[in-house]
């Protein structure tokens, strides 16, 4: 009975008798807690919406990524979009055909037969893929491709064979006991194992690199290494921390890496911290990251598309900048006008609300609402986002006014007046707002200030603060003129002083 007991307690420890023999990696302390590599696999948080109507060009979307980016992109899409779901799987199976990625390859054609049974006989078919495929050869026109798994038997060996050949060149750097070719050697195992889609191992071999890194150049290198994979495993808190490790190196603020080079490097370390700032809803962080981006050097189809950063940052800076910020940082920006052109509905947003235009503005992003749900980063943001632009939406119409018509307002914001006033009431008691409602007679007043009392109180406050700064400037030269001060050496010399008496 015991040894039942004992048997059973290894095989529920993660790692089993291994880790209790001892048998730890290293560097597990830089792996997030859990990570089932299915970032856009089946059960990703609370998403289970649909959506209908998108206006999404599917083939450009796809194009514009590549690696894991694409293949979680679509399986999203696929998971959320009925009328793309056939041509998203589609596409994501004929890509993983160019990885080692078999088990994402098996997944995605079990997800496909499923769809296609469920269409066909009006429910979803548990029809295992050996089956599907051998219909789908016998058919005379094919709805689906048949799975392979002769390729995936051929794929797995190469994939083995490859790790140890890898592994093998990196014993005999490591024998050799040369830095470089030991961090190209984890670099190279790293490679492989994310385009096995096995992102644990790729972490570790990515972190392992930062012990051998020789300049400031290898150490950015190791950390956009890492932040890639952190961000498939949507570990933020761990991207953070290594973009403010690379952001950080001498070499990359001292310019030392060539021009463009240098650009790029930074625009893709900005887009990685942008994307986890807004994976962790803090919107304003977010959009300032994003609007440092460049789009001459946005060349990271791995994590985000150029469109994505006008998206994001677009979203992000009209929910939470003020009228003036809006108007200096985004519209006006040299540099962000660039991204807006690719979207130009999301330009005609952002004029429609700095002209006040907020029917038109809030129209036309609920046009754009369909197509921002089939995002794997932004939909969990979309309703706080359009929730916080609506609301500052309302604060800016009323604020150069004392009075406002409730009716004229609702009809200005697309809504009906007692859908406004209960919006204006959670604004009113939050502070946004300083005001009350007539709701007999429909208006909106501002609430009544004081301004000459208001006028006295912050003079008295001033002459206040300015008698405190009197006394400590008055206290600190009567201090200074008893010499009650007291002055330390400085450390430096006195370390020197120190060393020259025991040389002596």
């Amino acid at each position: 009975t015991k040894l039942i007991l004992l048997d059973s307690l290894l095989q529920e420890m993660p790692g089993g008798l291994q880790n209790m023999l001892g048998g730890i990696e290293p560097m597990q302390v830089d792996m997030p807690e859990e990570n089932e590599n299915e970032v856009g696999g089946e059960e990703n948080e609370e998403q289970s919406y649909i959506v209908e109507n998108p206006s999404l060009d599917l083939e450009a979307t796809s194009n514009a990524f590549t690696g894991l980016a694409k293949l979680y992109r679509l399986q999203f899409i696929a998971d959320h979009c009925p009328c793309y779901r056939v041509e998203a799987l589609k596409l994501a199976i004929g890509y993983c055909q160019n990885t080692f990625n078999t088990v994402l390859y098996q997944r995605l054609h079990r997800k496909l037969a499923d769809c296609v049974a469920g269409t066909a006989n009006g429910q979803a078919g548990n029809v295992p893929d050996v089956a599907v495929g051998a219909a789908d050869q016998g058919m005379g026109e094919r709805t689906i491709p048949a799975l392979d798994l002769n390729w995936v038997d051929t794929r797995n060996k190469k994939a083995q064979m490859k790790l140890e050949k890898l592994d093998n060149d990196l014993k005999n750097y490591k024998s050799n006991s040369i830095k470089e070719s030991i961090r190209r050697g984890h670099d190279d195992l790293g490679d492989h194992f994310l385009d096995s889609g096995d992102l644990a191992n790729a972490l570790k071999c990515y972190s392992r690199a930062r012990d051998y890194c020789t300049s400031g150049r290898h150490v950015v290198s190791m950390c956009v290494n890492v932040i890639k994979v952190s961000v498939y495993l949507q570990n933020w808190s761990h991207v953070i921390s290594y973009v403010n490790k690379a952001l950080a190196t001498p070499d990359l603020n001292d310019g030392n890496l060539k021009s463009t080079e240098h650009l790029t490097m930074v625009t893709r370390l900005k887009c990685a911290g942008g994307l986890a700032d807004l994976m962790t809803r803090k919107y304003s962080a977010a959009a300032k990251q994003f609007l440092g981006a460049s789009l001459d050097h946005c060349e990271c189809p791995d994590l985000v598309s150029p469109n994505n950063v006008a998206i994001y940052g677009g979203l992000t800076a009209l929910a939470t900048f003020d009228r003036s910020e809006l108007h200096k940082q985004v519209i006006s920006s040299a540099q962000f006008k660039l991204f807006l052109e690719l979207e130009p509905q999301l330009r005609e947003v952002l004029q429609c609300f700095y002209d006040s235009r907020y029917g038109q503005c809030l129209k036309l992003l609920e046009d754009m609402k369909d197509n921002l749900l089939l995002d794997i980063y932004l939909a969990p943001h979309i309703n706080t986002l359009f929730s916080m632009i609506r609301n500052r939406g309302l604060v800016q119409y009323f604020s150069p006014y004392s009075s406002a018509d409730l009716n004229k307002m609702a009809n200005s914001f697309n809504t009906s007046v007692s859908g406004l006033e209960n919006e204006l009431m959670k604004l009113i008691l939050d502070g946004s707002i300083q005001g009350r409602i007539d709701s007999h007679n429909k208006v909106l007043l501002a609430q009544d200030v004081d301004q000459r009392s208001h006028t006295f109180s912050k003079a008295v406050e001033m002459a206040e603060l300015y008698q405190r700064r009197a006394r400590m400037l008055v206290l600190r030269s009567a201090v200074l003129r008893a010499n009650i001060s007291v002055k330390c050496p400085a450390r430096d010399q006195q370390e020197h002083n120190n060393y020259s008496n025991g040389a002596n």
